[in-house]
């Protein structure tokens, strides 16, 4: 009888470590060869993760820790689990922060969840995918006049460093996540811990931690868990959408740091770099976790995703292609942080496939071609102001110039997370408000009022507020 009972606990397949490089670690096996993306363990206490990545030889893998390595040594046990790497799911998981192995690291005790899933699985089948024409409201002016969002679609953020992307995203999960029937995923790829437990304490105080989930790969980590931690998240998401039949909405910072991690993982594997010193397979590792992220019949998954842009160049082949993915694009610009425009908002680059007339209706389509129209020919006046100044230019030049620096201020809004620094009460402002905003000062309604008037307002109806604050 203990013979019997003992024989499910006899581990799969064992084997021996050959070398260890860093996070490299090669393995030999005698029996069997673990298939690439097996979860391996090692380590005095087993708690040492590998994941294996490639075949060396007949007898040999090579494998990338997931865990630091301190404590590993040559010909130490290494046990083969059986499987790929595996996190648990369900609504266990809400109001919990987590590392890419489904471990809480909010010091509340460990979870209560009974169903595992592969962090790595196949995107949905086209078949079974569906597409919408509905707009993901967010309450800010810029992004929802200008570079709409699609409900079950996929928006970026890029910017360079210091031009407020993670304040963008936090405040779009503070407007978004207490108006959302759905659950919310945050998912932290390269964060800052601070970041992290900023964000926890922020969801706390919005009272919207209960229907959110965090899961973090923090940038002390190995480049193996932040590699994989975006697909630990998307698994999560997979699960509410196709099991639980709930909409996700999932917020992504930073997908930069996803394709450094992966630059790094192949510098490790030793991988001839590509353009710029990215790894080959930076669009088949991109592919495979922007795919994931869909809508189904059931239903939908929506993803923010924050992008930082190396040195502001939106030429970097890590921006170039996340741009592919995406249905919306918001450009973040230096200049207009610089100005004080926030959210620096890029007006002429940012886009979105859902501005068209047949999905947001003639009047939106029409009112933001109007305001990208006025700042683009203001922005071909600036060289000419610079040099001969406003005075020279005709009177319907000079007409274009008070529309468009009266709507690049109407554009800005304060944010309910950025309270604290700039004394400015949070604004959530509904898109209708906003049309007719831009329409009035588009028709000149505004041009006698002193163009700081109309900085830093939620809708039009606050000027009779301050008519006269800033003279």
């Amino acid at each position: 009888m203990t013979e019997q009972t003992s024989l499910p606990l006899k581990p799969l397949n064992l084997g021996r470590i050959l070398a260890v490089r860093g996070n490299v670690v090669d393995v030999r096996f005698k029996d069997k060869l673990p298939p690439p993306r097996q979860e391996l363990h090692s380590g005095e206490d087993n708690d040492i993760v590998l994941e294996v990545q490639n075949h060396l030889n007949e007898d040999t893998v090579r494998a990338i820790a997931l865990t630091a390595t301190r404590g590993m040594s040559r010909d130490m046990l290494v046990t083969d689990t059986g499987h790929t790497l595996e996190i648990p799911v369900g609504s266990a998981l809400l109001g919990r922060m987590l590392n890419m192995f489904g471990d809480t690291i909010d010091g509340k005790g460990a979870l209560n969840a009974e169903q595992r899933l592969p962090i790595q699985r196949p995107p949905l089948p086209l078949s079974q995918r569906t597409t919408s024409t509905d707009i993901f409201s967010t309450g800010i002016k810029i992004i929802d006049l200008l570079a709409p969002l699609e409900r079950g679609g996929k928006g970026g953020l890029f910017g360079g460093a210091g031009v407020g992307k993670t304040v963008l995203i936090t405040e779009m999960i503070h407007n978004m996540a207490g108006r959302y029937a759905g659950v919310s995923l945050f998912c932290g790829i390269g964060e800052r811990c601070r970041e992290a437990e900023e964000l926890y304490r922020e969801m706390q105080t919005a009272g919207v931690l209960d229907k959110t989930v965090m899961v973090f790969g923090q940038m002390n980590e190995v480049p193996g868990a932040r590699f994989r931690v975006g697909h630990s998240a998307l698994s999560i998401a997979e699960h509410f959408r196709d099991t639980e039949h709930r909409d996700v909405l999932l917020l992504i910072d930073n997908i930069f740091r996803f394709v450094q991690a992966g630059m790094e993982v192949s510098g490790l594997m030793g991988q001839i770099p590509s353009r710029v010193g990215y790894q080959p397979t930076l669009a088949t590792e991109l592919a495979e976790l922007e795919e994931r992220i869909c809508s189904s019949a059931n239903a939908s998954i929506t993803s923010v995703q924050a992008v930082y842009v190396p040195a502001d160049d939106l030429t970097d082949p890590s921006a170039t292609h996340t741009f592919a993915h995406l249905s919306a694009s918001i450009v973040l610009s230096r200049k207009r942080a610089s100005q004080g425009l926030y959210p620096a908002v890029d007006p002429l680059r940012s886009g979105s496939k859902m501005l068209n007339p047949t999905v947001v209706g003639q009047r939106h389509y029409q009112v933001a071609l109007a305001v990208r129209r006025a700042l683009a020919e203001y922005e071909e006046l600036k060289d000419i102001i610079s040099m001969l100044g406003l005075s020279e230019l005709s009177q319907k030049d000079r007409e274009t110039v008070s529309q468009a620096r009266r709507l690049e201020r109407f554009l800005t809004q304060p944010f309910f997370t950025t309270e604290q620094f700039t004394g400015h009460t949070g604004r959530m402002v509904e898109l209708e408000e906003t049309l007719h905003g831009c329409e009035r000062i588009l028709s000149g309604e505004f041009s006698e009022h002193p163009e700081q008037a109309l900085y830093m307002i939620g809708g039009l109806d606050e000027l009779a507020k301050r008519p006269r604050e800033s003279h």
